[in-house]
């Protein structure tokens, strides 16, 4: 095993490079390694590959001078750094580390590396940059597996800064220390991820996808509401199914099963019919014309927001926890808010509750439910409003209710009434997974927190997210739907509980038996 220093000495002394595969990762990790100094060898089974993509990076690196994103002497020399080699198997006596970016075919992989610690002398480092494959599974071909770490990057390799380290089960200890250190002098950030089904990104988004579908099979809202209420609530810049389409049911509904079985049919990880079947109907999103949404010239088409009904105004009885955030709101732009104990005979009333129905929450309360509708308290009223109905709404009442929320002038988006409404049980979701990733120690709390931000663009990490909402908050709306629904998938992970009871950030390892033996 060898010590911190020696682990950045070796990423600090890697001089050469050897990329093998010059598909579009190939291509991207040779841009970045070439342009942070590294010698890089290009190979492919095709020399032809090798000539035109040694001539694409090139050409890259012209561009970003003439764009002024790199000085045209740094562009100039990192061209002269890249090395058509072509073969695989050339020797690679100056190589100090060898990356694998041919295709996802655990087969394919096995043979290549095992050809290659042939070939490759023993200070050489072989990593794979598998998005889906056991790095183990890999390294089980070798003789002497320890050599082997995944490295995965994502696309495109330039932008996207977050680079997962990825020890099989017999990577040398030394190793993933070490390719962090090398990925940093590259200018990436590093995350330490466990060799398990999805990595870290990949798992940690599960929540978000398995939420927004479980949302539609109940028919709690559309699509193009779900969206709506993502981007404009939670901060997200695309909605889940957007997200969906733009990378094809034929990818992201497969990730989705493996991921699931992979985790032996964990509740909280489930894929939804849904996709199956309009993967196998073909509607597999921008790629076909037609997904979640329809595309006409790759232009997505959205459904108009539906208008407010113009109805004759009634007074407003908003329930107490809101009544000076959201009563204000309304108050300021022309609605008459009740002040009193209980709604009038002609109030419309509004209830705010987390992770319960705004039927139950008027139940309890005593409203009169045919006059009783919620409204989403996340965001505190900010941005886009969500109102709940519930099947014993009078409509007269939802129309009403809907035309006080929209003189507000926010948008608002009607969806049926259900525990936690929208947003809560999507942000409950995506926080459940960051928190059981952290309780099974598949990653520490600060690499959950920076791979979901860098590697998904989430606007916060899932843990400090759940921190931001209040951790009882988040905790609420799972128990409030896992009591309602009886479903597992909504069970709490034992670290969101722990710290909820305890007051502890979900963020804080907390103390552990080590940490008694001084």
């Amino acid at each position: 095993m060898r010590g911190v220093e020696t682990m950045r000495q070796w990423a600090e002394q890697v001089a050469a490079v050897r990329v093998i595969g010059t598909g579009v990762m190939g291509r991207g990790i040779a841009q970045l390694a070439a342009a942070g100094g590294l010698r890089v060898e290009l190979a492919d089974a095709r020399m032809d590959a090798v000539v035109q993509a040694v001539e694409q990076i090139g050409a890259m690196f012209d561009r970003l001078a003439a764009k002024g994103r790199m000085s045209p002497a740094d562009a100039a020399d990192a061209k002269t750094r890249l090395v058509p080699v072509g073969d695989p198997l050339t020797p690679l006596q100056d190589c100090d580390l060898v990356i694998e970016a041919v295709r996802e075919d655990l087969a394919v992989k096995q043979e290549l590396f095992a050809a290659l610690e042939k070939a490759a002398p023993a200070h050489t480092v072989l990593a794979t940059n598998t998005s889906s494959l056991s790095v183990t599974a890999i390294g089980a071909a070798l003789r002497d597996p320890s050599r082997l770490a995944g490295l995965h990057f994502f696309n495109p390799v330039p932008l996207m800064r977050l680079v997962e380290v990825v020890p099989g089960a017999r990577t040398a200890p030394w190793l993933q220390g070490a390719l962090a250190d090398l990925v940093r002098r590259l200018g990436h950030e590093p995350v330490l991820a466990a060799d398990t089904p999805g990595f870290l990104v990949n798992h940690a988004g599960r929540g978000l996808v398995t939420e927004a579908l479980q949302l539609l099979a109940e028919g709690v809202a559309e699509p193009v509401d779900v969206d709506r209420v993502a981007r404009d609530v939670l901060g997200l810049k695309m909605g889940p199914f957007e997200l969906m389409d733009l990378t094809g049911l034929d990818v992201s509904h497969p990730v989705l099963e493996s991921i699931w079985a992979g985790f032996y049919d964990e509740p909280r990880l489930r894929p939804s019919r849904i996709t199956r079947a309009r993967m196998e109907a073909g509607l597999l999103g921008r790629k076909t014309g037609e997904g979640f949404y329809r595309y006409a010239d790759g232009a997505q088409e959205v459904p108009p927001e539906p208008a407010a009904p113009q109805v004759e105004a009634r007074p407003v009885w908003i329930a107490e926890d809101v009544r000076e955030t959201l009563g204000a709101l309304l108050g300021t732009n022309g609605v008459q808010v009740e002040s009193g104990e209980r709604p009038s005979a002609e109030a419309v009333a509004l209830v705010a509750p987390w992770g319960r129905s705004a039927l139950d929450a008027a139940r309890d309360a005593g409203l009169p439910v045919e006059r009783t509708l919620g409204v989403d308290p996340f965001g505190g009223f900010f941005t886009r409003l969500t109102l709940a109905v519930h099947p014993g709404v009078d409509p007269a009442a939802g129309r009403a209710a809907w035309a006080a929320l929209a003189a507000s002038g926010r948008a608002v988006t009607v969806v049926r009434d259900a525990p936690g409404t929208v947003a809560q049980r999507l942000l409950a979701s995506i926080v459940n997974v960051g928190c059981e990733i952290a309780a099974q120690r598949l990653a520490s709390p600060a690499d959950i927190d920076t791979a979901v931000r860098l590697g998904l663009g989430y606007p916060r990490g899932p843990l400090e997210w759940g921190d931001q909402a209040g951790a009882g908050n988040v905790l609420g709306v799972l128990r409030g739907l896992q009591e309602a629904t009886g479903d597992p998938r909504y069970r709490p992970s034992r670290w969101l509980v722990e710290r909820a009871g305890l007051g502890l950030s979900l963020s804080e390892p907390g103390t552990s038996p080590a940490d008694l033996l001084g």
